[in-house]
């Protein structure tokens, strides 16, 4: 079997220890609401808590005569209201319960609170659209212009309507009417997935701090894409882009959250400091940042999907429709992905998807972890479910017919030419979890606790793919003592980058972790290399960082060729930041002395290089081409715990095994896979965003559940590695791919139970108490 352990690297394959955990549990990192200035202000937002409306009036000129206010401003005082990226800064048009009406800036939070209660606001409240099906409806009200409407189901140009034609993608494969007559059987289903909340500990914060001499607008932020975020103020302020510096802090978690509030939350800030000429921190409330910051994407999935008899399937048609909120600026790219992942990780010669969002008066959807594939794999995995029940078969071995191999053709007709692991992996996994003996005994029980087991398959594109270019930019400079800077235009976000980088540098280079360091983003010191996203920093992200490492590597050896008098150049070695020549490995240098010599004779230390990866070949109008350079896979096994009289479901186990390519730091691979195990859990049994026509029923995490450390299950990481050659070292994405399959697989599990127990099946996430006590798939109010 594939599994970790074949290959033979000096750093590389090893636990080696976070570079930045000790300043992390010492204390010792700094986040943003850590931050203090002479004369710093404090800023704050009023919200509508309204879902569709207009101001009417608003007066500010009580809470300007506050005591302690150095700032009001509302939409009417600020060049631009309205964001580069859709969002408003300020308003006076109500779209949702977060839109902000006014900003203020005060010397102290009293006098913040004093101001916000003493701005009158008289409002219009409007009729709202808050479901799918609502807002594809004839005739509904139109929550932005640039709706479209749809004709023969197709969002189309020209028409009124709810649908974000910027988010509609198709997949055109084959012939799928045709397909569906040399069909046996044919199902036809529907699933609906909820609003989740990113619920990262520390909320949005900032400092705007304007420099008096240069006029340059610095912020410290707590943003996941310091570049995505400095556009936000160079915006904000209507002023040069170099004329605004954002410094990445350390965040407090992020998975895809702190990207749209985060540039907003900068922005406001900047104005209030150039209103006031001093320092404006500004840190959001658990309450504000829920209301305002983006949500996992609801989905409403239809499928239609026929095979033979024997198991073959030849025909899937599936329509999928997000509820985008009020605001854009995800879903397009998001869809992009949700539509070419649209039938899951089989064979199928004939397929036929339409992808698009609908606008609504809800809070707004955007990047979370996994990108619309954990609600995918819930849909697509309980189809398959559905299916082989249709054919009388066992869903492993309709798995078996039916799972991608190397060289197969996916749903856009790309050629897995790299090595394609899933059905190995389903294989080992149902061996070293006993999943069929489980699943024979539980399906035998007749207590009112019953156990359940579920096993799902599933691939992830590895990084932006087509979507995107995946370029990026790194510099490594070595100093006159042998020690190393890493500077990335790539952000570490939590997930370990940082110590990534450094073992790849190591690797590439030959000097120990120890000596390097990586250096955080400062928009004023290096070039955008694109977002921390797509789980692509180390698979993409670090090839420019290993070139350049590389190209470093040659110079230092060749002054380390003259100080030992070696030759040829490749007769030269560095290894633990020393060198050597190969011939006589007992006479070592140190590397500071062939850094110190390169310096005084003027030689280059430092080496920038960029990576562009190789074009691929995309029709995004039929959803057919190359669209990622590789792809990574999964197998999850869970087992559960049912209370039939409660509805309560125990999460006992989950087993979750993942194609890495190669592993760089397995520690950290494998807290990757915990982590999604944890938050994979919270998405299937328990969290959920209850929006109620707009408004937002559970605001803080005393109502909003999710998984702690007395919830988590047993966990079991397994790690798989192949010969791949796109990644970086051979490296595949894992910090999505760890979350993405858990969820639906402990939907099967608990489905298990339930069609046994009961006869039923559910198809709404999540399977919280009431759902599964009653066995019905209720929907909430504004979520689908």
């Amino acid at each position: 079997m594939p599994l970790m352990g074949g290959k033979d690297y000096k750093i590389l394959n090893k636990p080696v220890p976070r570079v930045d955990a000790v300043d992390k549990v010492t204390g010792r990192a700094q986040y943003a609401a850590d931050l203090k200035f002479p004369a710093m202000l404090v800023g704050g937002c009023l919200r509508s808590g309204l879902s569709h409306a207009n101001v009417v009036r608003i007066d500010t000129s009580k809470a300007k005569e506050t005591p302690g206010v150095k700032a009001v401003l509302t939409a009417a005082d600020i060049p631009k209201p309205q964001s580069w990226a859709d969002y408003m800064y300020i308003t006076d048009k109500i779209k949702y319960v977060g839109d902000v009406v006014a900003i203020i800036a005060a010397e102290d939070k009293e006098s913040l609170e004093d101001a916000m209660k003493a701005i009158e606001v008289i409002y219009e409240e409007l009729d709202g659209v808050y479901t799918i099906d609502d807002a594809l409806k004839t005739g509904t009200v139109q929550v932005r212009e640039k709706g479209v409407g749809l004709v023969d189901g197709i969002p189309t140009p020209g028409t009124k309507g709810n649908v974000f034609m910027d988010s509609y993608f198709r997949i055109r494969k084959g012939n799928v009417e045709e397909a569906f007559k040399q069909c046996d059987v044919i199902i036809e289903r529907e699933y609906r997935t909820q609003f989740v909340e990113h619920a990262y500990i520390e909320p949005e914060a900032c400092v705007a701090v304007s420099h008096p001499a240069d006029g340059i607008m610095t912020v410290y932020s707590s943003s996941q894409n310091p570049f995505f975020s400095r556009r936000y103020i160079a915006d904000a302020l209507q002023c040069p882009m170099n004329k605004t510096r954002l410094v990445q802090q350390t965040l407090g978690g992020s998975f895809g959250g702190k990207e749209e509030l985060a540039g907003l939350n900068v922005g406001r800030a900047a104005l209030l400091a150039r209103a006031t000429g001093r320092p404006v921190q500004m840190i959001l409330s658990r309450e504000d940042s829920i209301l305002e910051s983006s949500k996992r994407h609801p989905f409403r999935f239809r499928y239609k999907i026929g095979a033979t008899k024997e198991g073959r399937i030849l025909a899937l048609e599936s329509e999928l429709i997000d509820n985008s909120g009020a605001y854009n600026n995800q879903t397009q790219y998001m869809n992009c992905r949700a539509s070419i992942h649209s039938a899951g990780v089989y064979q199928i010669p004939n397929v036929k998807n339409d992808t698009f969002g609908v606008f609504t008066n809800n809070i707004h959807s955007g990047a979370f972890r996994g990108y619309s594939s954990p609600q995918i794999i819930f849909a697509q995995e309980s189809l398959m479910e559905e299916l082989a029940e249709a054919l009388n078969m066992d869903i492993i071995e309709l798995k078996r017919k039916n799972l991608l191999r190397q060289y197969d053709l996916t749903a856009t007709s790309q050629k897995l030419v790299q090595p394609t692991l899933i059905t190995e992996m389903m294989e080992h996994m149902l061996e070293s979890t006993d999943f069929v003996a489980k699943r024979e005994n539980y399906q035998k029980q007749k207590v009112v606790k019953r156990k359940g087991i579920g096993l799902v398959t599933c691939y992830r594109g590895c990084g932006f793919g087509a979507e995107s270019p995946d370029a990026s930019g790194a510099m490594v400079t070595a100093l006159e003592d042998g020690t190393v800077m890493i500077h990335s235009g790539i952000s570490e976000n939590g997930q370990g980058l940082k110590t990534a980088y450094a073992q790849i540098v190591a690797e590439s280079l030959g000097v120990k972790v120890d000596d390097i360091h990586h250096y955080g983003i400062d928009t004023h010191a290096i070039a955008d290399s694109g977002m921390s996203v797509a789980s692509r920093g180390t698979v993409m992200g670090a090839q420019s960082i290993k070139k350049a490492a590389e190209k470093l590597k040659k110079l230092l050896l060749e002054t380390g060729a003259e100080l030992l008098h070696a030759s040829p150049l490749d007769e030269v070695e560095i290894e633990d930041s020393m060198c050597f020549a190969k011939s006589n490995p007992d006479i070592k240098l140190p590397l500071s002395a062939v850094c110190a010599t390169r310096l005084w004779s003027g030689k280059q230390l430092s080496v920038y290089e960029w990576f562009e990866p190789k074009p691929l070949h995309f029709d995004h109008g039929t959803g057919q081409g190359d669209v990622f350079p590789t792809y990574s896979y999964a197998c999850v096994v869970a087992e559960v715990e049912v209370d039939l009289e409660t509805g309560c479901v125990d999460v006992l186990k989950v087993s979750s095994g993942h194609d890495c390519g190669t592993v760089i730091n397995s520690a950290l691979a494998k807290g990757q896979i915990y982590g999604g195990i944890a938050m994979g859990m919270g998405f299937a049994v328990m969290e959920e965003v209850e929006v109620n026509r707009g408004r937002v029923g559970n605001k803080n995490f005393d109502a909003y559940i999710f998984p702690t450390a007395m919830d988590v299950p047993a966990m079991e990481a397994v790690l798989f590695e192949c010969d791949d050659k796109e990644g970086t070292f051979g490296a595949k994405s894992l910090g999505e791919p760890a979350l993405e399959g858990v969820g639906a697989a402990i939907a099967s599990a608990v489905n298990s139970v339930l069609i046994n127990a009961k006869g039923v099946r559910l198809r709404r996430l999540p399977f919280d108490l009431e759902r599964v006590l009653l066995g019905k798939s209720l929907r909430a109010g504004g979520n689908s």
